[in-house]
């Protein structure tokens, strides 16, 4: 019998069960606006409307207009000019393809401080009417009193409106820009400008505007933002999954995720990347979208627990993804920077250490892990750099060692080793989260979707494979790691995956009944790699039971502390697995 997909596209929080906050569509916004002006009881009335960039302001500006504002500034009337702002992010934005460098700027950096003193002079000198301050960087201005909108927008719906050449990067106007020129300039610079900026501006929001869908905005209080967040560290949850197409996609992801039939493949599958995620709020029957970053900005330590705070700072370390091959094609040939290479080089204080943990293969699959006993380093570069030159095939099993894999292994993959996953196969990608540095060597003669070549990264690569990891060295330190740790009737725990010098642990329980888990004060990430339906719950009823399904990926915050898995439904009495990453 062929189950129906039961993965929950849209998994939702719930804020309010009756909606006492959330106001939507531009009617209804427009008069809360005007309402919270006329209830201010002041002569002179100001409302901020502090926008990430990528808000479109063709769909924002006419709406607000119906303020009737006596005074309308743009936060573009006080920026330095289109030129002086390119030159002064050219060092971190680079004349590279795809790599830049984590900027050190502030959005004060972006302002002429001439023009903006002139704009709060005037605005001392107003003494009634309504003022609307418009754009990124309108928090800058100092207006305590003021009314502030927050128009946020999640990163991946960024991602799909620079594909489609609407938006432009801060402080320019770029948007004939390729997709990944934009997107380098808003990785390395944009978004950490912003976020430093979301940070310092978090609690002085009086509402929050989520403008993710055209023309379907929702106006909440930022109170009750917070507070559902407040609330969200304190249980299990799910972000909003992404799903991409790729060169080498395969066709798994369809059917397990229900995912567009008409589209050509599905390459990637992100169901835990909090940084580009988003997470969905329910105040009664309106769902309000937001960046799930926002919660580990607000919530930093009951989300990932104080050690893990203390040692990453508010950024969610561990990352959750699908690399789907089924029916597809080999990854990139790759290899990933060494920690002191991606702090030199990248600005990043971390790498992406990492595994491969396979949930589906067919019998011909591989990975690609590690090198030949006598590979010649000088050699294999050359032949690479010649395959590139010339467009000629690169032997890659003359260079790098093939394995064999079947469902549920896990290989680990620490930064400095040559590696890929084979056609076939499903991966869950278990890892540190800087996911963009990966130094393709091999693309194995293909082009993107876009029929150009990708981006090939010989240069950075050779400078940090570790030429010991051969095969010998591969069987003896990253393949087979399980370890059993603990067995009774019913569970079995086991340790699998990751190197020792890798900083996330992994454990995969097999079990069909009640196991009893702790966070151990760390952030739990877990994914159901089998079985059709678990409930974690609380044993203490901290928190209503949840429902996770096949594939799906959770976070347990470090607050939740004791919780519990059992199968469910389907597959209650069933022999179900977990894996559980966490931060040694």
């Amino acid at each position: 019998m062929t189950l129906v997909s039961n993965y929950d596209k849209l998994p939702f929080v719930t804020a309010e069960k009756e909606n006492r906050s959330c106001t939507a569509g531009w009617p209804a916004i427009i008069s809360t606006l005007k309402t919270a002006l006329e209830s201010s009881g002041k002569k002179k009335k100001v409302i901020i409307v502090e926008c990430y960039p990528g808000v479109n302001d063709k769909e924002l500006l006419p709406q607000l207009q119906q303020l009737s504002p006596d005074l309308f500034i743009h936060t573009r009337s006080f920026f330095k000019e289109e030129a002086v702002i390119r030159e002064m992010v050219s060092p971190d934005v680079t004349d590279d393809r795809v790599f830049g460098y984590l900027t050190r700027l502030n959005i004060a950096d972006y302002l002429d401080h001439k023009k903006l003193h002139a704009h709060q002079e005037k605005l001392a000198a107003i003494k009634e009417g309504i003022i609307l301050i418009y754009g990124t960087g309108a928090g800058c201005l100092g207006l305590e009193d003021a009314i502030l909108v927050y128009a946020d927008l999640a990163r991946w719906e960024i991602q799909l409106r620079m594909r489609r050449n609407e938006v432009d990067n801060l402080g320019v106007l770029n948007r004939q820009d390729s997709f990944s020129e934009q997107y380098k300039h808003a990785f390395f610079v944009d978004w950490r400008v912003c976020d430093r900026l979301k940070r310092q501006l978090m609690p002085r929001w009086d509402y929050v505007l989520d403008t993710n869908t055209k023309n379907h905005p929702k106006l909440v209080k930022a109170k009750a933002i917070l507070t559902s967040l407040e609330q969200t560290v304190k249980r299990p949850f799910r972000v909003v999954p992404f799903f991409d197409p790729g060169p080498w996609g395969g066709q798994w992801l369809k059917k397990v995720c229900d995912l567009d039939k008409t589209e050509i493949n599905y390459a990637w599958g992100f169901d835990c990347v909090p940084e580009e995620n988003s997470l969905l709020l329910k105040f009664g029957d309106i769902t309000v979208e937001i960046p799930s970053i926002n919660l580990v900005f607000h919530q930093p330590g009951a989300l990932l627990g104080e050690k893990v705070f203390a040692r990453f700072g508010d950024e969610f370390p561990i990352r959750f993804d699908f690399l789907d091959t089924m029916e597809g094609g080999n990854l990139s040939l790759q290899v990933h920077p060494l920690t002191g290479y991606i702090q030199e080089k990248f600005g990043m204080h971390y790498t992406q250490d990492e595994s491969y943990y396979i949930l589906d293969a067919t019998e011909e699959a591989c990975v690609y892990l590690g090198l030949k006993e006598q590979v010649n380093p000088q050699t294999m570069i050359d032949e690479l750099k010649q395959a590139l030159d010339s467009g000629r095939t690169f032997d890659a099993e003359k260079h790098v060692a093939k394995w064999p894999v079947k469902k549920h292994d896990h290989f680990s993959i620490p930064a400095g080793t040559v590696h890929c996953s084979g056609a076939n196969s499903v991966v869950l990608e278990i890892s540190a989260t800087p996911y963009i540095f990966t130094f393709k060597l091999w693309d194995w003669n293909r082009l993107g979707l876009d029929g150009k070549p990708r981006p090939i990264n010989i240069g950075h690569g050779e400078k940090v494979i570790q030429w010991d990891r051969t095969e010998s060295w591969v069987d003896k330190n990253i393949l087979h790691l399980t370890t059993l740790l603990n067995k009774e009737p019913g569970i079995c725990e086991e340790r699998t995956g990751l190197h020792e010098t890798e900083f996330i642990e992994t454990r995969r329980h097999w079990f069909d009944r009640k196991v009893h888990h702790r966070t151990e004060g760390g952030v739990n990430v877990l994914c159901l790699v089998e079985g059709r339906e678990v409930v974690v719950e609380s044993p203490t009823l901290a928190f209503d039971p949840f429902i996770v399904h096949y594939a799906e990926t959770f976070i347990v915050p470090a607050a939740v502390g004791e919780y519990t898995i059992t199968p469910c439904g389907d597959s209650a009495g069933l022999q179900c697995a977990t894996v559980k990453a966490y931060v040694r």
